[in-house]
C-alpha cells in the first residue's frame, strides 16, 4: 500500500523562493504534489474555485503584494472548509509579535526561511512529518519550527 500523497500549496511572491521550495520538497521522503501561486489573491481564488483541489496544508509567506499573508491567512480561516487546513507561515521576518498574532489567528505553525538548501530540506520535512503524522507517533509541536 502506497503512502497518500501530500497536496501542498505555497504562496510566495518571489521565483527563487518558491523553486528554492519546490525542489527542496522533491527530494524529502514524502510524497508530495505541489501548485504554486506568487499571491494571496491568486492562491485565494483558487481557494475559493468549485474546481480546486483540497489543499492538505498551505504554505504562506508574509510580505506579498496585493493582499499579505495576514489577509490571507484571515480570509481562509474564514472559510468553513478551510478551518482545519493546516496554514504554514513560510517567511524571513522573525519578529515576536507577529508571530504571537499569527498563531492567535490561527496559522499552524511559523516556518523561518533558512539561508541553506540542506536547512530547508530538514526544515519541510519536520513540518511535513507534523500536517502527516499518519505513523501515529507524537510529535512534538511547536509553533515556531527551527533549525
Amino acid at each position: 500500500m502506497s503512502k497518500p500523497i501530500l497536496n501542498v500549496f505555497l504562496a510566495d511572491d518571489d521565483s527563487d523562493d518558491r523553486t528554492f521550495f519546490s525542489d527542496a520538497l522533491r527530494e524529502i521522503p514524502i510524497q508530495t504534489k505541489i501548485s504554486e501561486f506568487n499571491n494571496g489573491v491568486d492562491l485565494m481564488a483558487e481557494l475559493l474555485s468549485n474546481t480546486a483541489e483540497q489543499p492538505d496544508v498551505i504554505f504562506l509567506d508574509l510580505k506579498m503584494p496585493m493582499m499579505d499573508g495576514f489577509e490571507c491567512l484571515a480570509d481562509i480561516r474564514d472559510l468553513e472548509q478551510y478551518e482545519n487546513t493546516p496554514v504554514i507561515i513560510y517567511s524571513t521576518s522573525y519578529h515576536p509579535k507577529e508571530i504571537d498574532r499569527l498563531n492567535e489567528m490561527g496559522a499552524s505553525l511559523y516556518l523561518q526561511k533558512p539561508s541553506s538548501y540542506n536547512q530547508l530540506k530538514t526544515l519541510l520535512h519536520k513540518c511535513l512529518r507534523y500536517v502527516n503524522n499518519a505513523d501515529g507517533n507524537i510529535i512534538d509541536k511547536e509553533f515556531v519550527i527551527s533549525i
